[in-house]
């Protein structure tokens, strides 16, 4: 973000506070780099500047006047399109605007809101969430930043959320992740994400994908905001700092778990490596690897393939709420919705069941180590010509999400992390996954291990497209 695009969050917070930068300069930072790079990226569906500069006008009028609601004040942010915003439509990525109730705040875009963040607009996003490369038959596609030369996707559903970051129109934006649609885009963009575990955070507010497993989500530019702001929405955190535990200052109290089965099976050599030479340093710098056996795992990706409840829950939802849009769906989203049709209540039923009983036996595997590690996603970005045709894309959703959708199945927590590039200049990203409600050791063993990687701009560089 030009000026400041290699400062963490807390950074830019303290040079608020001292004077040496202000809200509203910060955000004409955010628009100049929305000018230059906004038609080419498509981040976003909505750009909301006029009532930003307001925002941030009114934190640096806090500011002087010696009100600060909290460490997101003055700070640029972007939300998925189905957060509800009380002075913008809702789309959920659908070709025609939601009824006025789905507009309505709730407390999770309340959290930040409140804190006088600025809000630069909404991105867009797979059509009701439901897919993982990030492509949407009514919008533009964002476009991945790491390809000046091919349109190459960005990763979904929340697919113009990581794209806001690398092209420098926010410092964090808000998605939601129901199979790993935090943690995909943020892998393929080279950013942080963050996925709560089912239930941590309210739903009330955000257009409906899977109760049963939407999380709302944080994609940030470093693992140290990533947990600023998790500090910040989480009320659990009041007056802890993830940064002073034992696992973000030395690495030599971690256990690292490696679990062979699934999530390395048909895993690009060139994604492979570079994951593997990160856990290397880490090893290095004093964590200890051990070999984790988690046979929920297969048990967990043959549920998601079956369709677990998502396109059952989606399908009832636009049948109860929106039937109209049902004739409109995008045909790869209308397609995966399409195995719902001969599900009862009872496999519905028993599905649930399952996955209840994969959570807790999941749970007593992590004994032995703090996180499971693994690559994030396992496939480069595909190009967007590639999977135009159904059976092109349903093959390459499938893999984006066969990693990401393990911790949703099982009720885990994770966090993606940008660890560097493959063949082709695209991120790859390390997946860590913790058990339930173990945030903050999944937040802090991150921070350990960005403190011996680099964040993203050390290990990565810049983005041939945005900042």
């Amino acid at each position: 973000m030009s000026a400041w695009g290699t400062h963490t969050l807390a950074d830019i917070a303290e040079a608020l506070r001292d004077g040496t930068a202000s809200a509203r300069t910060l955000f004409e930072i955010a628009a100049a780099a929305h000018a230059s790079d906004g038609e080419t990226l498509n981040a976003y569906r909505v750009w909301d500047g006029e009532h930003a500069r307001e925002r941030a006008d009114a934190a640096d009028k806090a500011f002087k006047e010696g009100r600060d609601a909290g460490p997101l004040q003055g700070i640029p942010f972007s939300a998925k399109d189905l957060f509800g915003i009380s002075h913008l439509d809702t789309y959920a990525g659908s070709p025609k605007v939601l009824p006025d109730k789905w507009s309505a705040e709730g407390p999770f875009i309340k959290s930040v809101l409140n804190q006088n963040a600025v809000l630069t607009g909404k991105t867009h996003q797979v059509e009701f969430a439901f897919g993982g490369l990030g492509t949407n038959a009514h919008w533009p596609i964002p476009r991945n930043p790491w390809d000046a030369k091919d349109a190459r996707v960005s990763g979904g559903s929340s697919s113009g959320a990581g794209v806001s970051l690398i092209e420098g129109s926010a410092l964090v934006a808000l998605g939601s992740d129901t199979a790993g649609s935090v943690r995909v885009p943020a892998s393929m963009t080279g950013t942080v994400g963050l996925k709560v575990t089912g239930g941590r955070w309210p739903l009330d507010g955000i257009v409906p994908l899977s109760p049963t497993l939407d999380t709302p989500g944080i994609l940030a530019r470093t693992v140290a905001d990533a947990a600023l702001v998790y500090e910040v929405i989480d009320a659990s955190c009041a007056g802890r700092d993830m940064r002073d535990t034992p696992e973000a200052a030395d690495l030599g109290s971690v256990r690292l778990g490696l679990c062979e089965t699934h999530f390395w099976d048909d895993c690009p050599t060139d994604i492979a490596t570079v994951t593997r030479q990160a856990l290397m340093i880490s090893e290095k710098g004093g964590a200890t690897m051990l070999d984790a056996a988690l046979p929920e795992v297969v048990q967990a990706y043959e549920l998601f393939r079956q369709g677990s409840v998502v396109s059952s829950e989606l399908k009832a939802f636009l049948e109860s709420e929106l039937p109209d849009w049902i004739e409109t769906l995008d045909p790869n989203i209308a397609f995966r919705m399409s195995g719902a049709i001969d599900i009862d209540s009872g496999e519905i039923d028993d599905r649930r069941k399952r996955m209840d009983e994969m959570m807790k036996s999941a749970d007593l595997r992590f004994a032995d180590y703090d996180v499971l590690v693994s690559p994030t996603v396992p496939i480069t970005a595909p190009k967007v010509k590639d999977v135009e045709d159904g059976k092109d894309y349903s093959a390459a959703n499938l893999r984006a999400l066969k990693n990401t959708c393990i911790a949703n199945i099982l009720g885990l927590c994770s966090l993606t992390m940008p660890i560097g590039l493959d063949e082709a200049g695209i991120p790859v990203g390390l997946q860590l996954m913790a058990p339930g409600n173990a945030e903050d050791k999944l937040l802090a063993v991150a921070l350990g291990l960005e403190e011996r990687l680099g964040t993203a701009w050390e290990r990565l560089g810049p983005a041939p497209l945005g900042a």
